[in-house]
């Protein structure tokens, strides 16, 4: 495997009442470079905690980080916009930090770019109020992408979204990202989400000491429209898999919403 982001024997301790609680133990996971990778389990299994290490401590391209970098591009479930600046100074503040020796309209040009591929060309200088929660989340992404990240985390960036616009964003991401196809680790609990993103679901065991308990690959040809994938002959016995695993990790009424 050409491994791109390496995950290797992560472990994470948190002081409790009692003493030392272990929220994840010896967590093992390789993304080859351009691979899509959700991130799947019960909420509070660690998921988050897995892809906050990501963030700030993993191998890259070979290379050990140690922490925070515009070589990974993070969205998180709420977008983080400064209200006080428009959705173009919101982007340009990521781009203006990774191209400073470009010129000013080189740089806007840059985040234009990307918030018109988003769908938000005609609401750049609107500030975080001003738009919707969808809308928040695509100026979160242009972000994201603009910065142009060897690597892109996301944090269950369409949980608070109901389910068309969660349907709609799930499109401009994976649109987005097939132009170049970074590598790409992204948390969720929504097992169709998971299916028509991914090219592997990695299965989180449920806490505490969670750990990696197994990998599905996704056999559906890119570019993907979801109801081909919907109609695909393995999809839903690929469903029933990542269902079966998570049920017997418990809490099962989750996992079917």
């Amino acid at each position: 495997m050409n491994r791109h982001l390496e995950l290797w024997q992560l472990t994470k301790t948190y002081s409790g009442p009692t003493g030392p609680v272990v929220i994840v133990r010896d967590f093992d996971l390789a993304l080859r470079r351009g691979e899509f990778v959700c991130l799947i389990g019960h909420s509070g299994c660690g998921k988050s905690t897995v892809l906050s290490i990501a963030a700030g401590g993993v191998t890259v391209a070979g290379r050990e980080i140690d922490g925070p970098g515009p070589d990974r591009g993070v969205v998180f479930q709420a977008p983080c916009l400064l209200p006080w600046l428009t959705a173009l100074e919101n982007v340009l503040l990521g781009v203006d930090q990774v191209h400073p020796g470009k010129s000013r309209e080189e740089r806007e040009r840059v985040a234009v770019h990307y918030l018109e591929l988003v769908g938000l060309g005609e609401d750049l200088h609107k500030r975080p109020p001003a738009l919707s929660a969808g809308m928040r989340q695509r100026a979160g992404i242009a972000r994201a992408f603009a910065v142009a990240p060897k690597v892109l985390l996301l944090d269950e960036p369409f949980g608070m979204l109901d389910s068309l616009t969660r349907f709609e964003l799930q499109q401009v991401l994976i649109d987005l990202w097939s132009q170049d196809q970074k590598t790409a680790l992204m948390v969720t609990h929504d097992v169709d989400e998971a299916l028509f993103l991914s090219d592997r679901v990695a299965m989180m065991t449920s806490g505490p000491e969670a750990r990696l308990g197994g990998v599905l690959h996704v056999p559906f040809p890119r570019p993907r429209d979801r109801q081909q994938v919907m109609e695909h002959p393995d999809y839903y016995p690929l469903r029933e898999q990542v269902i079966a695993f998570l049920e017997e990790q418990g809490h099962p009424a989750e996992v079917l919403e």
